[in-house]
């Protein structure tokens, strides 16, 4: 991951930041069972992720292959954004 950060033009802190962020995604989305505004602001946040992701990914034109996983994951939590909002307002 060092290397693609690097290829990103990114450093080690913004390596660092995201896998804090990621982590705290996750666990956001597992709290979110329970707590669904937590799971929405994981979700959304993960989602806003995804889209700086694939900016990135575009920006440095990487292939398609490598561009498409940050598309469906943006997609995915957009739907988990939605899935949570129900939860909060049936």
């Amino acid at each position: 991951m060092t290397a693609e950060f690097r290829r990103f033009g990114l450093g080690d802190a913004q390596r660092k930041l995201t896998g804090m962020l990621q982590i705290a995604g996750a666990a956001g989305l597992i709290t979110g069972i329970m707590l669904p505004i937590i799971g929405l602001l994981a979700a959304a946040g993960l989602s806003v992720m995804m889209l700086v992701a694939l900016i990135v990914r575009i920006k440095i034109r990487d292939g398609l292959l490598q561009t498409i996983p940050s598309f469906l994951f943006m997609l995915v939590n957009m739907w988990l954004t939605a899935v949570f909002y129900s939860m909060m307002y049936p």
